[in-house]
């Protein structure tokens, strides 16, 4: 896969990190990211087999976490119950987690690089362009 990117798609990959910076990230957002990404592959059923992995980071620190389930097994999509507890700012009476740091985002890694969602859906339909000539 060609990871180079342009100055213009920098910019854009800055404005949407920036954007989703300071949104304090819960189920409810990532159900209305899900929708807004909707049949592109920013999300996880139309990357998966691009090899992308859903995955979640601190914007502040850079730290990437593959997104896992509560008991440390790496998940198929985004689950917020898998982060370190030094991402998790709030949980419910459940004990799963319902907010996290706002500088936690929601994206993916591909190749050990990571990819918001806004990213991932472009270099899916990169990749699905260059499959078809």
């Amino acid at each position: 896969m060609n990871t180079q990117l342009t100055s213009n798609q920098i910019q854009l990959a800055n404005n949407m990190v920036n954007q989703q910076i300071g949104v304090v990230l819960n189920q409810q957002v990532l159900k209305d990211q899900n929708r807004q990404f909707r049949g592109t592959g920013g999300v996880s059923q139309k990357n998966r087999s691009s090899g992308f992995s859903p995955a979640f980071q601190d914007t502040k620190t850079g730290s990437i976490h593959l997104s896992r389930f509560a008991n440390g097994r790496v998940a198929p999509m985004h689950i917020l119950d898998g982060l370190p507890e030094v991402l998790i700012t709030k949980r419910a009476a459940s004990g799963h987690v319902s907010e996290t740091l706002k500088s936690v985002i929601a994206g993916f890694v591909c190749e050990g690089c990571f990819y918001t969602r806004e990213q991932a859906a472009k270099a899916v339909k990169s990749l699905q362009s260059e499959t078809n000539n």
